[in-house]
């Protein structure tokens, strides 16, 4: 391949253009924490993600709230749409290995525990083994529900979403079943309760 000075700038560009997303995700910047900087991230993200199996239909902001039935650690099965209809969702995809997901629960688990009877629920949703989940959980406990899939390319976090499996991620469910909001990374120190107001 010849090297000419266009291709020589086009590689800087794409270059640059990646340095700086890397920074912005990995340096926290406040821009990935706007409306505006999600959606940006987020349409960059589908971009690039594989293909969904076949069957598998990722939602955007706006679409219904796909099916979500999941076992609980007790086993129970868990319909998302059904057992919490008429409520807002908070619904937080985690792992137990994944460090920003464990800095990140407390402050999950504080604005749970600040929402009334009819206020945002939220719902952790654990890409993991019950097993490291229930252990997890004995050192870093949380109040609300805890719903369990295997990660794969048809998790319940890819048809909320998440194409490219990126952790911590978040979904914000209005009342109405639809997806309000969508959030990769992690919360901030008070940041979720301005995040989770449905305008």
């Amino acid at each position: 391949m010849k090297v000419t000075p266009l291709r020589v700038v086009a590689v800087a560009v794409v270059a640059g253009a990646l340095g700086v997303l890397a920074s912005l995700w990995y340096g926290g910047s406040p821009l990935l924490r706007t409306e505006a900087g999600q959606r940006t991230l987020q349409a960059a993200m589908q971009a690039s993600a594989p293909k969904p199996p076949p069957g598998v239909t990722v939602a955007g902001r706006g679409d219904p709230m796909p099916p979500v039935a999941l076992p609980g650690l007790d086993g129970n099965i868990v319909d998302l749409a059904a057992d919490y209809s008429g409520r807002p969702l908070l619904i937080n995809v985690w792992a137990s290995w994944c460090g920003p997901c464990i800095e990140e629960m407390p402050e999950l688990d504080r604005y749970a525990k600040s929402q009334p009877a009819d206020g945002v629920q939220v719902i952790g949703l654990a890409l993991d083994t019950p097993d490291a989940v229930r252990d997890f959980l004995t050192r870093v406990p949380v109040a609300y529900p805890i719903v369990l899939d295997a990660p794969g390319p048809a998790d319940a976090s890819v048809w909320l979403g998440n194409s490219k499996g990126v952790l911590p991620y978040t979904v914000l469910v209005g009342a109405d079943g639809r997806i309000a909001k969508q959030k990769i990374g992690p919360f901030r120190h008070g940041e979720i309760s301005g995040w989770a107001r449905l305008e």
